[in-house]
């Protein structure tokens, strides 16, 4: 993730940080061929406009996927009802999406039809350890970064799913109030997260790479 000083995420603002170019810089040299993003932050970047409306309701209302292209890697999107429209990528990183078991039937065809994969698993919502083994053991995603917004990333913390952190903090404060963190909304139940750094690299443009280890 790219911060700024206060650690705001907001993505409007952080492609104005000092910095936003070596984002991309350190992405690449974490080799992570596969990336995964929210609902909120696909709907933002990557997403057609509008939303999907099904006419039928009925639910999938089971395990599956459905791999539709094969890629070296994907850009990975969770959206847990399915709500978001695309259109068949001919990027090199070609969408897979994952949704809960509460997908419409409608909607798993009309990824189908724009060639796009999914995985649809855990009852009312995402179950992201069981998602995670079907991206390993059925798409071969053996390295994956997971690049917002706040939900997506707590979510993963919470399910022990995260290895390292990166952060890439650039040279600029946003200040205003109610903007998204890296993390954010975690249960007052959880204890704190402990990390250990293992790497610290600064930048010309004054951005700042930290990276810990969460074991």
């Amino acid at each position: 993730m790219m911060t700024s000083a206060d650690g705001r995420i907001d993505c409007a603002m952080t492609e104005q940080l000092p910095g936003v170019s070596d984002y991309y810089k350190t992405l690449d040299e974490l080799n992570v061929p596969s990336t995964l993003s929210g609902r909120v932050t696909a709907e933002l970047e990557m997403a057609d406009k509008g939303f999907f409306e099904a006419t039928d309701p009925t639910k999938f209302g089971k395990e599956g996927f459905k791999k539709n292209s094969d890629a070296d890697g994907y850009e990975i999107v969770t959206d847990t009802n399915g709500k978001l429209l695309w259109h068949n990528s001919d990027d090199e990183k070609p969408y897979l999406i994952i949704t809960s078991e509460n997908v419409t039937c409608e909607y798993l065809r009309y990824l189908d039809e724009n060639g796009i994969s999914w995985i649809a698993c855990g009852k009312d919502k995402i179950d992201l350890p069981r998602a995670c083994e079907i991206l390993y053991e059925s798409f071969g995603v053996e390295r994956m970064g997971v690049v917002g917004g706040p939900a997506i990333n707590t979510a993963f913390l919470n399910n022990g799913l995260l290895d390292e952190i990166s952060l890439l903090i650039g040279a600029g404060i946003d200040g205003r109030a109610d903007m998204p963190s890296v993390f954010d909304g975690r249960d007052m139940s959880y204890p704190l997260t402990a990390l250990r750094l293992t790497d610290v690299e600064k930048f010309d443009s004054g951005a700042v790479w930290l990276r810990y280890k969460t074991k």
